[in-house]
């Protein structure tokens, strides 16, 4: 994600000096308090090998803390566990009883979550929530939602998988000012190397002293050089600025050409996280428009998520404009297309479908 040379360059040199041991490695000090500096709410960290693995034991963490089971959730659902899984069609291998441990509430409608609360408020272990994902939080919803939490004796989880070092230095915590009980952090924060991390206040984080939180590669340390340095570059470099500069320019450029063709393809969201959504003439959403977009794309070199887009600190205004180029064609023969109503014929693969159907969620 973030100036490659610095990393890989840590990890060879960390190669030459051992990649597993026995006991704790200084490395995982100096990061734990790197860490520390950089997100707010961080004052304890530890460490595990995704995203995944660490808000499943943030979860386990805050149930062991309350002495409940119950979960409220409001996300994307982009990371799996297996609490968290069961949410959709692909939830084989779960047991289905996992299901009525979890209730999910509606971003920036508060009432969700208090009626949750009301109805199961004695058995809520943990608010688990992404700080944003793809909407500005409204009439202080953070605030509310931690409130809310606080007072119902639950623990506060922000999943930073996504936010984290990348809507500020220190995360959608920092950007909106509202600090979680415990953060869960991923990949990202090592340039891609596989490291997760759970951190949080020492209230909280001391409950692992009994929660059994342990795996052989923890502290495998050439992803901890990596994470060591990458944090360092986003914090002495401002990524987040640049990527932000980046992406504007690369969402208002994607708006303008869709608006100039009168095609209803919108990239919506955040500059540093967009949310791609086609419509045909009748404003419904359009998975064939989608994937003829997509596939018309990669023919011109370009390859685009078929839901959210991100941008690095890697990619320059050269990128910008070579993107925005093949979008320019890609559309105006979406736009001929349509009026010709030949966007299944121009398809030369299957229509794009979700990875993770959702299915009826429990709610209160």
């Amino acid at each position: 994600m973030w100036s490659r040379t610095n990393t890989f360059e840590a990890i060879k040199r960390q190669l030459k000096n051992g990649i597993l041991f026995s006991l704790p490695h200084k490395i995982e000090l100096d990061l734990a308090e790197m860490i520390c500096k950089t997100v707010p709410s961080a004052e304890m960290v530890k460490y595990s090998k995704t995203g995944s693995d660490a808000v499943t034991f943030a979860i386990r963490a805050a149930r062991a803390i309350t002495k409940r089971d119950k979960i409220a959730y409001c996300g994307t659902m982009g990371v799996q566990h297996d609490w968290q899984t069961i949410l959709t069609t692909r939830d084989y291998g779960i047991p289905k009883w996992n299901k009525k441990q979890i209730y999910t509430f509606e971003y920036n409608k508060i009432e969700t979550l208090e009626k949750i609360f009301e109805k199961d408020g004695k058995n809520i272990a943990a608010v688990c929530m992404e700080p944003t994902l793809f909407e500005l939080p409204e009439k202080d919803f953070l605030n509310k939602v931690k409130k809310l939490t606080h007072e119902h004796g639950a623990v506060l989880i922000f999943d930073e998988i996504v936010t984290g070092f990348r809507f500020s230095i220190g995360g959608g915590q920092e950007k909106f000012k509202v600090e979680p009980d415990i953060t869960c952090l991923g990949k990202g924060m090592a340039n891609g190397m596989p490291l997760g991390a759970v951190v949080g206040k020492k209230e909280y984080m001391k409950i692992f002293d009994d929660v059994f939180f342990s795996s052989t590669n923890q502290g495998e340390t050439l992803s901890l050089a990596a994470g060591l340095v990458t944090i360092n570059e986003i914090r002495t470099k401002n990524v987040p600025k640049r990527i932000w500069g980046i992406g504007g320019k690369l969402q208002d450029g994607y708006n303008k050409i869709s608006s100039e063709y009168d095609v209803d393809i919108k990239f919506t969201g955040y500059p540093v996280r967009m949310k791609i959504v086609c419509k045909d003439p009748s404003g419904k959403e359009s998975p064939e428009i989608k994937s003829l977009m997509l596939q018309e794309m990669v023919k011109r070199g370009i390859f685009l998520h078929p839901n959210v887009s991100y941008v690095s600190f890697s990619h320059n205004n050269a990128d910008v404009n070579k993107t925005l180029d093949a979008f320019d064609e890609s559309v105006k023969l979406i736009k001929k297309s349509i009026k010709d109503n030949t966007v299944k014929q121009k398809l030369k693969g299957e229509i794009i479908r979700p990875v993770f159907p959702p299915k009826d969620q429990h709610k209160i």
